[in-house]
């Protein structure tokens, strides 16, 4: 039973409020530096100031717009917009001494940082546990919630405001009415803004009952069942000014239902022996079945921009519903022994079964144990003044993983028109003897204490390896299919990881507690019997990290002539690689050149306590990942297309002898922009993660006006960062290959994190 407390009713109120703008901002070219930058490159390849003006004129109102910067758009500024963010939440809990409860309702309401993104969620959430005899216990948690979210597009579309950035300077971003311009290089995103809309709407409602009871005063039985309901129904409407013109309007209307049920049952033994030993057991068996449909209609051609459902469509031109479904079937035990608390040993075995694998590889069994020693409680130290806990631990487990595609193991296929007639095709290529990715972990630790636990910490160290690794293979599309999900080989992570904690000032009036901590992890294909996997800009290779980047090195630009440069790496008879540089980037081998994780991961946190003041902060940083910025090749490309440029753009080669990482400007020329490292930087970082100051009222004050407590604070987030990446932010990536674990660390148009003040209250009656 989860207890609450007794008594009185207790009520919570904390709100807040917070605005936002992005951590980041890239500088681009205004319409001088613009027009200086791509007349060189045309003169460069040959054109003249004639072509020049053509070209510009072609795009502006006037020639006065770009040839005396009439007009200078910073898009960047359009993109972004002042964020903020509103919370409201009230808690309530309490009861008598055989029912206790717990209520809780909220709104947040979030304004993004990217212009036409917007989030709006409203909860409620209910608990109840009841003792209804001295043996039967039996409770409640249950929650509802809806989410409202608006958003433009993705990373990858010409609607996405970041996009926009590839806009020339000279270009207006309205007409003189007042309606966005649609004579630009690519699709004015603000009419996204005023004549469409992207809307989300999220209901999600989840529903835990238990029972438990007392057989004998050692032995007790559980039952939970659980219910998990997530139904999104997503709309968009493109109007007749959008992308959609052509087609008199667009729209789409989706529908996503998501139906989990669980249920849970075991026997759990306690007792203990002579005092001295307490053994606890615990088996039982858990099933979880889930189920998701899918339905989606589109239509085009809307006789107003005011008419934006569907059903106003004058032709449906497409549609489809699907179904699927799995199934989660476990059986397990564990046991604790508890010998003097002192020898702590656990043990653990799981059956688990999953519809996602192959009919004969469906179950996997997972043991564990582990085990630790108090020394410290130990004769030879208990009475150290110095050494006031130290406690060795050990472990050994292996765990399974089925984060795959409902039908993975199977080949699938559809039903089809040809020629007007019903026919089947094939969707997926299956194979039939998928089974459970398995990790084998070892870990050996070391918990400590100092000086009365003033100084304490952990030190682990782990070695895991994981074979029958499932990745999504690429396979030749002259199958019919793009790639094939197997399991392809062996991976291997080993790390260490530490945290030391400090009381480093304990007073009745001041009090600064720090925690500090820092892994390092290692991370090495060690086997792949199927041979390498290249996939865009990533590679699986034995021997590397998991999905390395693997591109073309670049060498910066020939001194002489202003060529771009590449390393030419072709692999010689002796076994090593060619360094010499070449101009000619067919002539360059890829190679493996960086890793989209990181090594080392750091954090460290202050707590502050000044008599009714409160001030606490966290660093978090990693060393070690790569981004590969896949939007390089158009914004900063030295002038090779009429997208607007990245200020460092300006450094390009102009004469024989400057020494520079930006080849001489070439319009169409192709002068360095080809995937290459050139677009591959470290994301090392260091960022103040967030920082809260609060001021809680003196007792006396608050229980004059029948408040128990109350605070106000101001928090804010991602306040500082300190990085050498010179993209919008480090931690910010692509987000239309989230489902693929080999094609990670690619940065398109990409938006940073969002940097928030808030200022809060919080109540206690």
């Amino acid at each position: 039973m989860v207890g609450y407390g007794t008594g009185n009713t207790k009520i919570s109120l904390n709100t807040s409020y917070g605005w936002s703008k992005a951590t980041n901002r890239m500088k681009f070219l205004n319409t001088p530096q613009y027009v200086e930058l791509l007349t060189e490159a045309y003169l460069n390849e040959g054109y003249t100031l004639e072509d020049v003006a053509a070209d510009l004129n072609d795009f502006s109102e006037n020639e006065a717009d770009w040839k005396n910067s009439a007009v200078d758009t910073n898009w960047e500024d359009l993109a972004f917009v002042n964020g903020g963010v509103q919370t409201l939440n009230l808690n309530a809990s309490g009861g008598a001494e055989k029912t206790q409860f717990f209520l809780s309702t909220g709104y947040n309401k979030t304004d993004g940082i990217v212009r036409g993104n917007n989030l709006e969620r409203y909860s409620f959430r209910a608990n109840v546990d009841h003792n209804a005899s001295e043996k039967l216990q039996i409770g409640m948690a249950s929650s509802i919630s809806k989410t409202l979210i608006a958003r433009l597009a993705n990373d990858n579309q010409f609607a996405n405001p970041l996009q926009a950035t590839a806009q020339q300077p000279f270009i207006r971003p309205y007409l003189d009415n007042g309606m966005p311009n649609s004579n630009t290089l690519y699709y004015n995103f603000l009419n996204q803004v005023s004549n469409a809309y992207n809307e989300t709407t999220i209901w999600r409602t989840i529903a835990n009952l238990y029972a438990q009871y007392q057989i004998i005063p050692s032995l007790s039985f559980s039952s939970e069942v659980g219910y998990d309901l997530n139904i999104q129904t997503a709309e968009t409407f493109d109007g007749h000014l959008t992308q959609s013109q052509s087609v008199g309007g667009y729209a789409v209307a989706n529908s996503v239902e998501n139906e989990k049920y669980t249920l849970n049952n075991y026997f759990n033994y306690l007792t203990s022996i002579n005092d001295d030993i307490e053994l606890e057991a615990i088996g039982g068996i858990s099933f979880e079945d889930d189920r998701r449909k899918q339905q989606s209609v589109e239509g085009q051609g809307f006789p107003s921009d005011d008419l934006r459902t569907v059903d106003s469509a004058a032709e449906i031109v497409g549609g489809g519903s699907s179904r699927s479904q799995f199934t989660f079937l476990s059986y397990f035990g564990r046991a604790n022994l508890n010998i003097l608390n002192k020898y702590l040993f656990k043990a653990s075995l799981r059956y688990d079964g999953s519809s996602r694998f192959g009919k004969d590889e469906q179950f996997g069994l997972f043991p564990a144990i582990s085990g630790a020693w108090i020394m410290s409680d130990e004769d030879f130290l208990k009475d150290s003044e110095l050494l006031s806990l130290l406690k060795i631990r050990a472990s050994w487990g292996v765990t399974g993983n089925a984060g795959i595609g409902n039908f993975a193991s199977r080949s699938l296929i559809s039903g089809a028109s040809y020629n007007g007639r019903p026919a089947l095709q094939p969707t997926q290529l299956g194979d039939p003897s998928l089974k459970w990715e398995t990790t084998n972990q070892y870990d050996l630790g070391l918990d400590f204490g100092i000086v009365k636990n003033r100084i304490s910490g952990q030190i682990d160290v782990y070695n895991k390896t994981t074979t029958d690794l499932i990745l999504a293979e690429p396979i030749p599309s002259t199958s019919g299919y793009t790639t094939l999900t197997r399991n392809v080989g062996q991976l291997k992570n080993t790390g260490i990881e530490f945290v030391l904690d400090t009381k480093n000032f304990v007073g009745e009036m001041f009090t600064w507690s720090s925690s500090f901590n820092i892994s390092y992890n290692k991370n090495e294909v060690t086997s792949l019997p199927g041979g390498e996997i290249v996939s865009g800009q990533n590679i699986v290779s034995e021997g590397e990290t998991l999905a390395s980047f693997y591109m073309v090195e670049y060498a910066g630009a020939d001194p002489a002539n202003g060529d771009a440069l590449f390393v030419s790496n072709v692999l010689k008879a002796d076994g090593t690689r060619d360094k010499t540089l070449t101009n000619n980037y067919n002539s360059a081998a890829r190679v493996i050149i960086g890793s989209p994780f990181p090594d080392v991961l750091v954090g460290f946190t202050n707590n502050l306590n000044y008599k009714d003041f409160d001030l606490s902060f966290t660093f978090q940083g990693q060393y070690g990942a790569s981004i590969y910025n896949g939007a390089g090749r158009y914004q900063s490309s030295n002038g090779d297309f009429f997208d607007n440029q990245t200020i460092d753009q300006l450094n390009r080669w102009q004469k024989p002898g400057d020494i520079t990482n930006v080849p001489q400007a070439r319009f169409l020329g192709g002068n360095g922009t080809q995937h290459s490292s050139r677009y591959l930087q470290k994301a090392d970082f260091i960022r103040l993660r967030n920082l809260t100051f609060g001021y809680t009222l003196p007792n006396d004050f608050s229980k004059s006006i029948n408040i128990d407590k109350l605070r106000i604070y101001f928090t804010g987030v991602n306040l500082l960062t300190f990085t050498e990446y010179t993209g919008y932010d480090p931690e910010s990536t692509y987000d239309v290959y989230a489902d693929s674990n080999i094609n990670v660390g690619t940065a398109f148009y990409s938006a940073p994190s969002s940097k928030t003040y808030t200022v809060g209250i919080n109540l206690q009656f």
